[in-house]
């Protein structure tokens, strides 16, 4: 199975949905994925037809829109907050089904201080656990990324266990594992089949105890997303690959209009590459 590429539209928090697809047309990729309308991050209830609109408009034009991106966030130490968190995830699988879209990003969430991990560990997996019903028979599958205390693909896998449901999954960034201490092989092994999305990004250690880095353009940094790319190969996985480029974020890196067409040259070569 061939890997598609897609990216997520923090790269360009500026444009119009039009320019976003526009973009993807021009620049050769075969999807979007959506975190922002009119650069602010989505809700999925004011949002909820502009998103519609959006899906729509983009298939139209033959570009899938591959993920909805969440805030959701389940490592609450407040039960009602967490409650709270986990209502959310529910109107946006919601809108999923309705847009038919089929993957939606969440985030476990940093530690708090004095909360032993593993309660945190335990509430993320809690709140996943309780989503899976809705999920499933929404056809969509909810993924847990490798991100902020939940980083290690390890810590993840063991929050999935947790919830062994098909609709519960993880999604891969390539960035976090790898600044945690696990390599490619790794991670693949951890997450298995339980892996249903995969974000990548390339940066560079700022300091030598790797607490600060700077992002950089795929493949001129020291993520080894080439290596990240070739495991996916050998495992069968075909899925899809979504570059998340953060200007939203970081607005010191580069426009959109340089990263992105750059970008889809990187992973097409890459791609091809990598071993049917």
């Amino acid at each position: 199975m061939s890997m598609r590429i897609a990216f997520t539209n923090l790269a360009c928090p500026s444009w119009s949905v039009e320019q976003v697809i526009a973009a993807a047309t021009r620049y050769g990729y075969d999807g979007i994925e959506l975190r922002l309308l009119g650069g602010e991050v989505i809700d999925p209830i004011r949002d909820r037809e502009a998103v519609i609109d959006a899906v729509r408009h983009s298939r139209a034009a033959g570009i899938e829109v591959c993920a909805l991106d969440t805030s959701c966030r389940f490592n609450q130490p407040d039960p009602t907050e967490r409650a709270r968190q986990t209502e959310e995830a529910r109107r946006w699988i919601a809108l999923a089904n309705e847009a038919r879209v089929g993957i939606l990003r969440v985030f476990g969430g940093p530690d708090t201080v004095g909360v032993a991990p593993d309660n945190g560990a335990a509430w993320v997996a809690e709140s996943l656990a309780a989503l899976a019903p809705d999920a499933e028979a929404a056809r969509v599958q909810v993924a847990l990324e490798t991100h902020d205390a939940f980083s290690s693909a390890r810590r993840v896998a063991a929050v999935l266990a947790r919830a062994p449901s098909s609709a519960i999954g993880a999604l891969w960034d390539s960035h976090h594992p790898y600044r945690v201490g696990e390599r490619p092989e790794e991670v693949l092994d951890l997450l298995g089949p339980r892996l249903v999305h995969a974000h990548v990004k390339d940066a560079r250690r700022r300091t030598p105890d790797a607490e600060e880095w700077d992002l950089v353009l795929v493949g001129e940094g020291e993520v080894p997303v080439n290596e990240m790319l070739r495991v996916l190969g050998r495992s069968g996985y075909g899925g899809w690959v979504a570059v998340e480029w953060e200007k939203k974020w970081h607005p010191e890196i580069e426009e959109p209009e340089v990263a992105l067409p750059r970008h889809a040259e990187w992973l097409r070569a890459a791609l091809a590459a990598v071993p049917a």
